[in-house]
């Protein structure tokens, strides 16, 4: 399983680069797969790279779905995959 998750652009680097934000962690990625992505949008992070954009509701909506989960005791190793998601955006910090 894979998981894709929304994060806010707080900075734009040169080359494609990017630093977003989720829950207080800033993580560099790439956004050269998306075009014209700004400071203030919601892009959609999966493995380091953004995939797309989401309107601000719907991030907000969703990262408010991960929250009620965390809050649910979901067990450590639930958002764990093999090739990221938000396990790795956190423990890359």
């Amino acid at each position: 399983m894979c998981l894709a998750i929304p994060a806010l652009v707080v900075e734009l680097l040169p080359e494609g680069q990017a630093v977003v934000e989720l829950g207080g962690i800033r993580k560099e990625i790439s956004v050269v797969l998306v075009a014209d992505v700004r400071v203030g949008d919601y892009v959609v992070v999966h493995v380091g790279h953004a995939i797309g954009t989401i309107e601000p509701q719907e991030a907000e909506r969703t990262l408010a779905m991960f929250a009620e989960m965390k809050e649910a005791h979901m067990p450590p190793d639930a958002f764990a995959t093999p090739r990221g998601g938000l396990a790795s955006f956190e423990a890359a910090q």
